[in-house]
């Protein structure tokens, strides 16, 4: 039941993400002058949140633009009803929608939907990871020098004991290839398909990760903090890797 719910509302979401894109839509600001929000955001979330109360009235829910419910139990819906925000605004199609469904503090189910490449990434624990129904591994790079990785910069970085733009140059000094992309919940479903070997990012929210961590984690990848501990959600700094050249990544954030 929980997984056809999610399917279907993910699905619709992306549905209004298909059709907003082409509006002329409103855009404002958050905390940041491009930390960005758009009518659109709020409809697909609308559309999320109605799915998920008319159904689970007692589960919690946790999504990015409306905040926490006061709901308390077993059950917990971690939403961003748009990631990649900014892209969108720019009618850049680098962006989704996340969902994960979380019990008893931890993330049993996860999918993430890019409406315009038809990508749907989903994820049960235990059952493994599938993109459009077919199971995804990670990659078998196993040589950080041979690496193609994928990280995200925070709107802002001033006050930050370890500058993103420092760890991002220790690996391009070394032709190390890295883009950036605008949506950690794609680069997190890319890593677990293997088309990047590994990603990190130096500020990341629940909603970013839920859904996307948990997908790399099924298809064979592993996820840390900066120290190398499990990741957990309330953490803000995340390495995602196919496990093998993990500690490569962990060595250029401690040290870079």
């Amino acid at each position: 039941m929980y997984k056809t719910v999610l399917l279907d509302t993910i699905l619709a979401a992306g549905r209004v993400l298909q059709e907003g894109i082409a509006e002329n839509f409103t855009v404002s600001r958050k905390s940041t002058l491009n930390d960005l929000v758009t009518e659109v955001d709020k409809r697909s979330e609308a559309v999320i949140l109605e799915s998920i109360r008319s159904r689970f009235p007692d589960h919690a829910i946790l999504s990015e633009e409306a905040g926490a419910s006061a709901h308390a139990g077993a059950f917990r819906w971690i939403i961003d009803p748009l990631d990649g925000t900014v892209n969108f605004a720019h009618r850049l199609p680098i962006c989704s929608v996340s969902i994960a469904l979380e019990k008893e503090g931890e993330v049993i189910m996860g999918a993430v939907y890019n409406p315009f490449l038809k990508e749907l990434f989903f994820a049960e624990k235990g059952q493994g990871a599938y993109l459009n129904d077919q199971p995804i591994r990670v990659s078998d790079q196993d040589q950080i020098q041979q690496a193609f990785l994928v990280t995200g910069f925070p709107y802002q970085w001033r006050d930050m004991p370890h500058d993103p733009v420092q760890v991002f140059g220790y690996f391009i000094k070394q032709g190390v290839p890295v883009r950036r992309l605008g949506s950690a919940a794609i680069d997190l479903c890319w890593v677990a398909c293997g088309r990047f070997d590994g990603y990190w990012e130096h500020h990341i929210n629940a909603w970013d990760v839920a859904a996307g961590g948990l997908i790399v984690q099924e298809a064979g990848g592993v996820l840390t903090d900066f120290e190398g501990k499990p990741y957990r959600l309330t953490s803000s700094k995340l390495i995602a890797s196919n496990g093998h050249i993990h500690e490569g990544i962990l060595h250029a954030v401690q040290t870079a």
